[in-house]
């Protein structure tokens, strides 16, 4: 398994994966703050209704993203505009398997099909560029939109990790799913 020293840009249908650049700073202020994505990612909002992203809350996340040395993480473009990031972290290179985090932050673009195509692009890339065996993730059990969606891309729910997250003042369980070199010929 090799790992590009850079960034490379993938492509599905209608989406490009592409290193972070400086004007996604306006991007991020853009897509702002919703309490559904907040909720999806595990946090527990104090809003109820979509938020602005103050300027220097998306400053600082660029900053994060953009000095983050995985040359696997990308932000997601979609008709000219950063709606969100995917990437491969924690790869290893013996077992060759990675694990995969995915978030679309523009909430208009939710529910048309983008984190298949994205998921799928990812996948194909990490199956065939990578070489890698296994791709697996983690996912809350009530984030049913993005459960059907790996469904969809051939992830197989592999366990349950009872009461893993706090969010909102109960208890969730975390899904486990997985998805081997064999079972994404298809993609």
């Amino acid at each position: 398994m090799i790992v590009p020293e850079r960034t490379p840009r993938l492509h599905s249908p209608r989406a490009v994966l592409r290193p972070f650049r400086p004007e996604d700073v306006d991007g991020r202020v853009r897509c702002g703050k919703d309490p559904e994505i907040v909720r999806m990612f595990g946090g527990s909002p104090d809003f109820r209704e979509p938020v602005p992203m103050p300027l220097e809350d998306a400053t600082a996340w660029y900053e994060a993203v953009s000095t983050d040395s995985n040359p696997l993480h990308w932000a997601i473009e979609f008709e000219g505009e950063f709606i969100g990031t995917a990437r491969l972290h924690g790869l290893d290179a013996t077992d060759r398997r990675a694990r995969y985090a995915v978030g679309l932050l523009d909430s208009r673009r939710l529910g048309i099909g983008l984190g298949t195509e994205v998921t799928q692009a990812v996948l194909r890339y990490g199956f065939g560029e990578l070489r890698l065996h296994r791709i697996d993730l983690r996912v809350l059990a009530y984030n049913t939109r993005a459960i059907r969606c790996y469904l969809r891309c051939g992830f197989v729910q592999e366990g349950l990790e009872r009461e893993a997250a706090y969010v909102d003042a109960r208890w969730h369980d975390d899904v486990i799913m997985g998805v081997l070199e064999h079972e994404a010929s298809t993609l």
